[in-house]
């Protein structure tokens, strides 16, 4: 069986294609077998007042397919044109990959496993920002 495993911390939530799913009271696994299932953490949500950086504009376009609070098809073209800006500030060669990653995911509709490849770009964003000349 593939698809994608979730594991899930005592009380954690999950929203699954639309419903907002909360785990027990002890440790679990969930596996997602449906393919194109829309699956966000709640825990890794980003807020709207927290869509403050080039990454985390991204993230939240891809965050809001997921949800299902934006139309697919218009969310992906800003994702791929973001993405594509993306890379032209990030050019390390795993922002690139990462980056690479996330627009295949973008083009196969996967839209969990781009902000996934995405949301492992914000430390790197975080660090860039603060080490800039104010």
């Amino acid at each position: 069986m593939s698809g994608l495993v979730l594991k899930l911390g005592p009380k954690e939530r999950v929203l699954v294609n639309g419903a907002v799913i909360e785990n027990g009271d002890r440790r679990s696994r969930l596996s997602i077998v449906t393919p194109n299932a829309n699956i966000l953490r709640l825990r890794d949500a980003i807020h709207p007042e927290e869509v403050n950086t080039p990454v985390r504009r991204i993230c939240y376009i891809a965050q809001l397919v997921l949800t299902g609070d934006a139309d697919p098809e218009d969310a992906r073209m800003q994702l791929l044109r973001g993405i594509e800006q993306l890379s032209q500030a990030l050019t390390d060669h795993d922002s690139r990959r990462q980056l690479g990653m996330a627009t295949e995911e973008v083009l196969a509709k996967r839209y969990y496993q781009a902000l996934k490849a995405l949301r492992s770009l914000l430390p790197r964003e975080e660090r860039l920002l603060a080490a800039r000349p104010q």
